[in-house]
């Protein structure tokens, strides 16, 4: 006997719209970013670099929809569920592709499951959270 087993995920075209309107967010502000939106399994499914924006931007907003996708929810709430636990800030810390500051969001699905991650990075860190939100609210999932 076979089961059918179907996953929810994010389409090609959303992931795509979500970038192009968090840069247009961005570019509206005078801001330059780095944006990517990643599958639950964290692939890469959109990216979008504005003209200036920082090169080492490029793999934190990758990390950022990455650690999203990871966990489901934001990584700035990262800070908060470590606390005053010194030895899962370090631990944590060394994690490649761990993020623990503003700008990814979990993609959200339905029945509160999220399908994948969204991150901004290079201005600043509530403005990378914001551009990630115009990116979500584009696509109807904010």
């Amino acid at each position: 006997m076979q089961v059918a087993v179907s996953l929810p995920g994010i389409t090609a075209e959303a992931a795509s719209a979500a970038c192009t309107a968090a840069v247009a967010f961005a570019a509206a502000r005078g801001w330059k970013i780095n944006v990517a939106v990643v599958d639950r399994g964290g692939n890469l499914m959109a990216f979008l670099r504005q003209p200036g924006a920082y090169i080492h931007s490029i793999d934190i907003a990758i990390d950022k929809a990455y650690t999203s996708a990871s966990f489901g929810f934001p990584t700035k709430a990262w800070m908060g569920a470590i606390g005053h636990d010194d030895g899962m800030k370090f631990g944590f810390s060394n994690q490649p592709r761990l993020i623990v500051f503003g700008g990814g969001l979990p993609v959200p699905g339905e029945g509160g499951e999220w399908i994948g991650g969204i991150g901004v990075s290079g201005a600043s860190e509530s403005e990378d959270e914001a551009c990630a939100r115009a990116g979500l609210a584009a696509i109807g999932l904010a």
